[in-house]
């Protein structure tokens, strides 16, 4: 019996979850912390728990990843202006620049696996999975 879809999307999603290196799942977990406080950031100010909401995390592991990646020099914390006791998580100069080279290593290693699909296969898988997230991520 072959699998069906389901199965084959928490297939794909357990297969990219484990394939990294002690070093290279460091570099991630700074990477995805950087990347949740940016998407919260869009949406107005990042706390911690905002950024723990945007990882499925409970508050006290965004707040390792937080002051991981503050000590790595991607995120700063600051006072909120209306109430200096909240503390609003910031993307530095060295965080985007993080961004970017993670996000052209990504869209480098999707063209190389797909090297031998057409243009509109792309398309259609990158339409397709963009519809899977829209209808996974309920409204704010």
């Amino acid at each position: 019996m072959s699998a069906g879809p389901g199965q084959v999307l928490f297939e794909f999603v357990r297969h990219w979850s484990r394939r990294t290196t002690p070093d290279v799942a460091e570099q991630g977990r700074l990477v995805q912390a950087t990347e949740a406080a940016y998407s919260v950031i869009r949406r107005g100010p990042a706390t911690i728990n905002g950024v723990a909401h945007e990882l499925g995390i409970d508050q006290s592991g965004a707040s390792r990843l937080v002051k991981d990646a503050v000590a790595a020099g991607y995120l700063e914390l600051r006072a909120a202006d209306a109430d200096g006791r909240r503390r609003h998580v910031t993307i530095t100069a060295a965080g985007l620049e993080l961004l970017d080279q993670a996000h052209a290593w990504q869209e480098e290693v999707f063209t190389r696996l797909t090297a031998d699909w057409s243009e509109r296969r792309r398309t259609e898988f990158r339409r397709a999975m963009l519809s899977l997230l829209q209808r996974s991520n309920p409204p704010d």
